[in-house]
């Protein structure tokens, strides 16, 4: 395994990297849409609240690897050029902002109606009442879900594989296919999975454990 390792430590590194970019990219992009997407479904605008429904519920319930290989093969081919780490990056966004918009919808709808109700007294709008009232305490119901579902999306990321993304398994993919030492190979990925996800664990509970306060 040692040996394994030594020999092709810049296939490990640049799929390790690649996994890291892939992962930062695909968060920054769910948080948004999550967000966007959360906030039409609890609107009160009927419109917004149909559109946000239906795009959690399409993306929630179709295979990551079905909405990767959309962009992977659909795209490029009626619509423009798309490397395999843009359409994986890209499909890992849309599929997990569809579980990040009902965590931070659930956080909302578990915030008391009685402040939306006081806010709502004092003169603010909506959007005020959202940002200065409940999105501040929703955050500490958030926060712990939203953790797992990083992690989550972190794994999610393997899916970079099946489009030649060159990610952590791309590069073991392609390293067993030449040593035939599936074993070793596998094995020092799952440790570089845990170097990445470990800390990432740590600062979750870290902060769960500060917003608790």
């Amino acid at each position: 395994m040692i040996e394994i390792f030594q020999t092709y430590t810049a296939e490990f590194m640049q799929g390790m990297g690649m996994t890291i970019f892939s992962s930062l990219l695909a968060f920054a992009g769910s948080i948004i849409l999550g967000l966007v997407c959360a906030l039409f479904e609890i609107s009160p605008i009927k419109p917004l609240k149909i559109i946000g429904t239906v795009y959690v519920e399409i993306f929630r319930n179709i295979p990551l690897l079905v909405v990767t290989m959309f962009f992977y093969i659909v795209i490029p081919k009626y619509v423009m050029p798309m490397s395999g780490f843009s359409a994986g990056t890209i499909g890992l966004t849309i599929y997990t902002s569809a579980f990040f918009a009902e965590v931070i919808k659930a956080g909302i709808n578990s915030v008391p109606t009685g402040q939306w109700e006081a806010a709502r007294s004092n003169g603010m709008t909506y959007l005020q009442a959202m940002h200065h009232i409940v999105f501040p305490q929703a955050v500490r119901i958030i926060i712990p879900p939203l953790g797992n579902q990083t992690i989550t999306l972190v794994k999610n990321s393997s899916v970079l594989a099946f489009v030649a993304g060159f990610d952590l398994m791309y590069q073991a993919n392609q390293i067993s296919s030449i040593t035939f030492q599936q074993v070793p190979t596998y094995f020092i990925v799952g440790i570089l999975y845990l170097i990445i996800t470990m800390p990432l664990s740590y600062l979750m509970r870290h902060l769960e454990n500060k917003l608790e306060v």
